[in-house]
């Protein structure tokens, strides 16, 4: 029979074994945490208050975070991201999506797979799902969780607008007088009342057909009952005529003064019904050529509707600091260069993204998006102004009032305000920059603004692909 006898020295040897199993357990543990907070960080997406479609979206590089806002300002999607590692940061700036690709494969990167690609410059930043391993680490991309970039690619138009912001940028409603009005929707509001007249004037010409058509009873009546009294009358004279007998010539001669009697009747009640008839034709008459012209004028204005609504894609202002000029685009395309003035223009003036968001009863209602060079003008922690405090992290929001006072300094040419007003819709634009017009912004381009004061790794190395001419399904560059 075996004894065991204690040994202090086994004590020892025992508590370094279970210290042992302890930390191996703990450090599994957090293994486990870490990959399910990597899991979390490639999966999860937070949607709230999904009512519009996204008119624009947000990424802030510090918080490694993109938000999606729709028409109303609504934060309707966000979720993780992760940037542009250090050398090949993902610039700062002003973007928008250009070219859509479900299926993309880099051929820069080893054929790398880069889902839901959504293109942001032809040198070949993008938005893309990816892995996220919490921190920046792409060549110059935005990754996203898979599943929603898979959302944010369905959901996404062409020329949506991306703000690439140092900080936690976030936009806020502006109303200034600066402010380009909307005439746009002139067009579509004649079309409408055009069809709105077309409708009661046709209207009136019903009623006025109704109208007439029940004064034409009488009038029909009469005619009929006055027809078949001449037609006995007719009959009367011919037994007159053929009469045998004194007799019978007699009876055809009062027949014949009867049939005449009524005949008189009918006339009488004849005159009275085409008396009645008369105005009621008339009015027909001016109802029925009332009808045709306001058709004809609703089909033109209908007409003139529709091409408006093919002209009106939103548009796009560029106004520069350092070339004191004003650009406009619509369309992806350059329609519109002249000079601008911009008081103090040695200052400078901070970039500002204002967006008309959606169309309100008589105007357009705006927001802003301030990036001053990545710092705010007087302060060292962040870009956009002042700073509120929350429960999970600070949230810095755009001061609205420097934006303002950008706008006060600028003095744009009425003419050039009047061809813009007829071309501002809700998702239009205006940017005003220090910078000049990159060198991104081109042929099948959006205005392209990287803040220069910010690094721009991921776009130093890398050459512009080809633009293309037309048509995003025509061609498909790779990176």
């Amino acid at each position: 029979m075996k004894s065991y006898v204690f040994n202090p020295k086994h004590k020892r040897t025992g508590l370094r074994v279970a210290h042992f199993a302890f930390a191996s357990l703990a450090a599994l543990i957090a293994v486990n945490d870490l990959a399910d907070a990597a899991r979390l960080r490639n999966e999860q997406s937070v949607v709230s208050r999904p009512v519009g479609e996204p008119i624009m979206a947000i990424v802030s590089l510090r918080d490694q975070q993109i938000t999606v806002y729709d028409d109303k300002g609504w934060i309707i999607m966000r979720a993780p991201v992760s940037s542009g590692q250090k050398g090949r940061e993902t610039p700062a700036g002003i973007f928008s999506i250009l070219q859509k690709d479900a299926e993309h494969y880099s051929n820069m990167y080893d054929d790398a797979y880069m889902p839901h690609m959504q293109r942001l410059t032809w040198s070949g930043i993008a938005l893309h799902g990816g892995a996220l391993p919490g921190y920046p680490a792409s060549h110059g991309c935005i990754r996203m969780p898979y599943d929603f970039a898979e959302r944010l690619f369905d959901a996404t138009r062409l020329g949506m607008r991306l703000i690439v912001a140092p900080g936690n940028a976030v936009p806020v409603a502006i109303d200034h007088p600066a402010l380009f009005k909307s005439k746009a929707g002139a067009a579509a509001a004649a079309a409408e009342e055009a069809a709105g007249k077309a409708d009661r004037v046709r209207l009136v010409a019903i009623t006025a057909y109704r109208e007439s058509t029940l004064a034409m009873v009488p009038v029909r009546k009469a005619e009929t009952l006055k027809f078949k009294a001449e037609a006995e009358l007719a009959a009367a004279e011919r037994a007159i005529a053929s009469a045998a007998s004194p007799e019978a010539k007699q009876q055809a001669e009062d027949a014949k003064a009867k049939v005449t009697a009524r005949i008189g009747e009918f006339e009488a009640q004849l005159a009275v019904g085409k008396a009645e008839l008369q105005p009621k034709l008339d009015a027909l008459a001016v109802a029925r050529e009332a009808a045709t012209a306001a058709e004809r004028a609703r089909v033109v204005a209908t007409e003139a509707a529709r091409k408006a609504a093919r002209d009106l894609e939103p548009v796009s202002v560029f106004i520069s600091r350092k070339t004191q000029r004003l650009y406009v685009r619509q369309a992806l395309q350059p329609i519109l260069e002249t000079p601008v003035t911009i008081q103090d223009a040695d200052r400078p003036i901070g970039t500002h993204i204002f967006t008309a968001m959606e169309r309100m009863s008589a105007d357009i209602r705006w927001s802003v998006v301030s990036l001053v060079g990545g710092r705010p003008e007087g302060r060292g922690e962040d870009p956009n102004g002042p700073v509120r405090k929350g429960r999970e992290r600070d949230a810095v929001t755009t001061d609205s009032q420097g934006a303002g006072a950008a706008l006060d300094r600028i003095t744009i040419p009425q003419d050039t305000l009047d061809f813009i007003a007829q071309r501002v819709s809700p998702r239009s634009s205006l940017i005003i920059s220090d910078e000049a017009l990159s060198a991104e912004t081109g042929k099948g381009t959006e205005f392209v603004v990287p803040l220069s004061g910010e690094p721009q790794g991921g776009l130093k190395y890398r050459r512009p692909s080809p633009r293309i001419e037309a048509g995003y399904g025509q061609y498909w560059p790779r990176f």
